[in-house]
């Protein structure tokens, strides 16, 4: 196949597969040999004290112009133009020895290649995604919106009235969501206005017998006492009912506080890797922990880069 395609090994652009060499290739080499050695007949004229090429590069060019013999017949003249004939049927008139050294050339380029083409597949293996379990939420963000600006385009709309895709239900859940007051956080927690709602929310469950109220109040002359009163400080009876009502509701709330965990949300498109919810959190911990330490790992039994071939 190399002996088809008819490439010089030192033409520039030889590493290129589907390049072929033409009697202006051949031309533009000589005139490089040509200059190299008059450039190297002028130094040793001179004298100078310059060091000599590399002993590699020299037996390259000895082999070259071994190879070659009408580059090196043009070398050695004037800088008169290389007839295209002796160039032309140089690759056609080469020997054993010259043909092993082109064969052994073009193998070296197609190998220069193929590094390449490695190094470049490696550099794209080794800038993987830092996040190839799953999807990302900013990735999922991204779909989202192209999807949303795709069925606004086939509606005529723009992005501002990306409203008019929403379903009834859609609509609903996203305006309970707005009218809802966000939680408390920090030191709001403690705040006059916090701790007013939350005994609201304590007492909503609260049933309250209006006359039984009226009885009380109109039976005890000092029902809202002052701090005058010589009755300060004392309270009503209540009956069992009231107390066991008091002691089951404090009952249930410290149940209901015990039993809270703060909702996670759940992804569809993650990878799933537990077996039980109880595996799933333990692999989260997990993750926490030594996930950043595993990444590379991870990723190369994913693309089946970790396994020998």
């Amino acid at each position: 196949m190399a002996e088809e395609r008819q490439v010089h090994p030192d033409c520039i652009n030889a590493s290129n597969p589907y390049h072929e060499c033409v009697d202006y290739c051949f031309r533009k080499i000589a005139e490089a040999k040509a200059r190299a050695g008059k450039q190297e007949s002028e130094t040793t004229k001179a004298g100078s004290s310059a060091m000599k090429p590399d002993l590699g590069f020299h037996d390259q060019d000895e082999d070259l112009h071994e190879e070659m013999p009408g580059d090196a017949q043009h070398a050695n003249g004037d800088d008169s133009q290389p007839s295209e004939g002796n160039v032309g049927g140089s690759l056609t008139n080469l020997t054993g020895r010259q043909k092993k050294l082109f064969d052994l050339r073009l193998k070296m380029n197609e190998a220069r290649k193929a590094n390449q083409t490695a190094m470049v597949a490696e550099k794209k293996r080794m800038e993987a995604p830092s996040e190839s379990r799953g999807i990302s939420k900013q990735k999922w963000l991204e779909e989202r919106k192209k999807k949303i600006g795709k069925l606004l385009d086939a509606n005529g709309l723009d992005m501002t009235k990306a409203y008019m895709l929403d379903t009834q239900e859609a609509a609903e859940a996203k305006y309970k969501k707005w009218e809802k007051d966000p939680a408390p956080a920090g030191w709001d927690v403690f705040n006059q206005k916090t701790l007013y709602n939350a005994y609201k929310k304590r007492t909503k469950n609260i049933e309250v017998d209006l006359e039984e109220y009226n009885k009380m109040k109109e039976a005890d002359p000092e029902f809202y006492r002052e701090a005058s009163s010589l009755q300060y400080g004392k309270a009503p009876k209540s009956s069992e009912d009231r107390v066991d009502k008091m002691v089951q509701e404090l009952k249930d709330r410290e149940e209901k506080r015990t039993s809270f965990s703060r909702r996670r949300r759940f992804h569809e498109e993650k990878d799933i890797d537990s077996i039980n919810d109880r595996n799933e959190h333990f692999n989260k911990k997990i993750e926490r922990a030594f996930g950043k330490y595993t990444l590379e790992i991870k990723n190369n039994l994913e693309r089946g880069t970790a396994l020998p071939d």
